[in-house]
């Protein structure tokens, strides 16, 4: 049986199994992977590699597990590229190389390593099935993750946590919160039929609109409240929210769908800025 749901041959397969690669979704996870990595200071470039895979994969279980249950379990998609024997396969081969780089970090750096990394594929098999059916689930699934994956991304480097790092993840996972909450706004109709209950069916598309925009704010007051108080933190990061901040403004006069495409390029202007003023401290 073919691996992909419509046509045979090993060219077929491939494109079947790359179709679950999602740039938008996997870029932002593995550039924060990296930027906790330059934010510990000295980089272990062989270190950053296994994190920042290991992350990609947990992201890539992720989308086959939705995927597969939005079309074989749920019927809700009208097609998908994989065969159920494609989604197994994919599934197995990607928690597998997934397991075997977060062993790896725990023998390599510590089991404080393997902690950090392994929830991110704990969230990716349970985030469809499960966490995906009800507000708080539906909205931190993906901001946990990526806090994850900044927190583990310094662990990986640094072998401890430390105050900045733990107050950006909380920044990161207080935004892309926002983020996500706008972005299920798309489908409040739909989700509300399928009694798939998002922060956008309980309070409806106007509070929803609200509860986004209080954590994108509260998000960035808190990245320029460390830049001013926190001595691991440049006070020249406290600039990396004004391009955020302007994309937010335009992204509130727009619907759902145009306001989650500005948002999600906005954060990662937001990342972009933190990683420069990070590496570079321009102030100082």
């Amino acid at each position: 049986m073919s691996l992909a749901s419509s046509s045979e041959g090993p060219l077929a397969a491939v494109g079947a199994l790359a179709s679950q690669v999602h740039p938008v979704f996997m870029l932002p996870a593995t550039a924060t992977a990296v930027f906790g990595a330059l934010l510990a200071g000295d980089v272990n470039l062989s270190l950053v590699l296994l994190h920042t895979v290991a992350v990609g994969l947990a992201l890539y279980v992720a989308h086959v597990t939705d995927g597969y249950v939005d079309f074989y379990v749920r019927d809700e998609d009208d097609a998908h590229p994989l065969s159920r024997r494609g989604c197994r396969v994919a599934l197995w081969g990607a928690s597998l190389g997934f397991w075997l780089l977060a062993l790896a970090l725990g023998v390599l750096v510590g089991p404080g390593a393997l902690l950090l990394t392994a929830p991110g594929w704990l969230i990716a098999i349970a985030h469809a099935p499960q966490l995906d059916t009800n507000p708080l689930g539906a909205t931190l699934g993906y901001p946990t993750g990526i806090a994850l994956a900044l927190l583990g991304g310094y662990y990986v480097q640094a072998e401890r946590l430390s105050a900045t790092v733990l107050g950006l993840g909380a920044c990161f996972l207080v935004v892309l919160a926002g983020i996500k909450v706008v972005d299920d706004a798309q489908d409040v109709t739909y989700d509300a039929g399928i009694d798939k209950r998002t922060v956008a069916v309980v309070v409806g598309p106007a509070g929803a609109r609200r509860v986004a925009f209080g954590l994108l704010g509260a998000g960035s007051a808190g990245v320029v409240g460390m830049a001013l108080w926190l001595p691991g933190v440049p006070a020249s990061a406290g600039f990396a929210v004004v391009p955020f901040l302007v994309v937010a403004a335009l992204a509130a006069r727009a619907g759902p769908e145009l306001a989650t495409m500005l948002l999600v390029r906005g954060s990662y202007l937001l990342l972009a800025g933190l990683v420069a003023t990070v590496w570079f401290r321009p102030l100082g």
